[in-house]
């Protein structure tokens, strides 16, 4: 398993209200001028990420882009034994 920093235009979702996900990705594209943001998480995260790109599109920002979804899977183990499905979705203003 490998660590790798996170960019700063990343958002990852966990278990915290899908609005506050909402709200963090409005402040990359709007205040700071993010030209994209990509929105990770994985297991039973997923669903929260998928909510918060369409919160943001549906309520927020009209013109959203959803430029590009990966799907995948991640070792939580050293041996690969444990994996766990993620899901990485890129979205930008259109």
């Amino acid at each position: 398993m490998s660590i790798e920093p996170q960019k700063p235009n990343t958002i990852l979702v966990g278990r915290k209200p899908t609005i506050n996900y909402v709200m963090a990705a409005l402040k990359l594209l709007n205040e700071e001028g993010a030209p994209e943001v990509v929105i990770k998480a994985r297991g039973r995260n997923i669903c929260n990420a998928v909510d918060t790109v369409e919160m943001l599109k549906n309520l927020f920002i009209k013109n959203l882009v959803i430029k590009k979804v990966n799907i995948y899977s991640e070792s939580l183990d050293s041996e690969g034994k444990k994996k766990v499905s993620a899901i990485e979705i890129v979205v930008a203003k259109g």
